[in-house]
């Protein structure tokens, strides 16, 4: 457009009326985006890295329980611990069903200082009525047994020179086999007996007297004739003698009078 065509449009516009004119200012030019840095370089390392799955979150457990190096656990059997401390604590014992139907309480009888000691099941029908361990027909042939093989070996030994207790200190009913309850109350005093003895050798007299003190479920006939452990004192296990007095048993008092020899010769040798 020439200067005198935009008079003539200025002066047109002037006759409208119109006695301004603005102009328009330039159009911005439009703004360069800014490319991002260019990324690191990223070092890729010879071999694969190797997956570690994340460690798993272990929630806090209990406080740890620390003892005392100084602390003394107190013992099952007390401190200077006797026979006549043990059988004042049994009194007139009515801890388990077994007083119920009891005489008189077996205890033991023996040597209290014997460096042996036969442990049975629990007392009879005689033995409830003595109150002693081992006076009927089963007691009799473990007095020959321990007499007659002690002599026959050489070991002048009789019956009343070691001690014979048994697990139950009362006559379960109808001379049955002692409940696990009834063998737990008692065994107690059994233990505090044979700690206060502390014989060199305990003699176990059936699968009841080797339960109770090795805690095993294996019978006679297998753990006999070798020696067990029983808080550090030896123990041979062998058969009662109530079993040895039937008739078909033959071969079994044969065994029981080799485990004897074993004893008596461990002990007394």
């Amino acid at each position: 457009m020439t200067i005198e065509e935009l008079r003539r449009y200025l002066e047109f516009y002037r006759d409208l009326g119109i006695k301004e004119v603005r102009t328009l200012a330039p159009p911005r030019a439009p703004l360069t985006p800014v490319p991002p840095p260019p990324p690191k370089p990223v070092a890729i390392p010879a071999e694969p890295l190797e997956f570690r799955p994340p460690a798993p979150v272990i929630p806090p457990g209990p406080a740890p329980i620390v003892m005392n190096p100084e602390l003394t656990l107190p013992s099952l059997a007390p401190e200077g611990d006797s026979m006549e401390a043990i059988r004042n604590d049994i009194g007139d014992c009515r801890r388990c069903r077994l007083c119920e139907g009891r005489n008189k309480i077996v205890f033991g009888s023996g040597n209290e200082a014997s460096p042996l000691v036969f442990v049975g099941e629990g007392p009879g029908a005689d033995e409830d009525a003595q109150g002693l361990p081992f006076v009927g027909r089963a007691g009799q042939l473990l007095t020959q047994m321990i007499e007659g093989t002690s002599k026959k070996e050489g070991i002048p030994l009789l019956r009343p020179e070691v001690y014979i207790c048994n697990v139950v200190k009362c006559r379960p009913p109808e001379n049955r086999t002692p409940q696990p309850d009834e063998m737990e109350i008692c065994g107690q005093f059994l233990f505090r007996q044979l700690m206060a003895i502390r014989p060199k050798a305990i003699c176990c007299l059936g699968s009841t007297a080797t339960k109770a003190l090795l805690g095993t479920k294996d019978g006679v006939m297998k753990l006999r004739g070798k020696w067990q452990k029983w808080r550090d004192i030896p123990v041979m296990v062998t058969y009662h003698p109530s079993y040895l007095l039937r008739p078909y048993n033959q071969d079994a008092k044969r065994e029981a009078w080799e485990d004897l020899k074993k004893v008596l010769h461990f002990v007394y040798d």
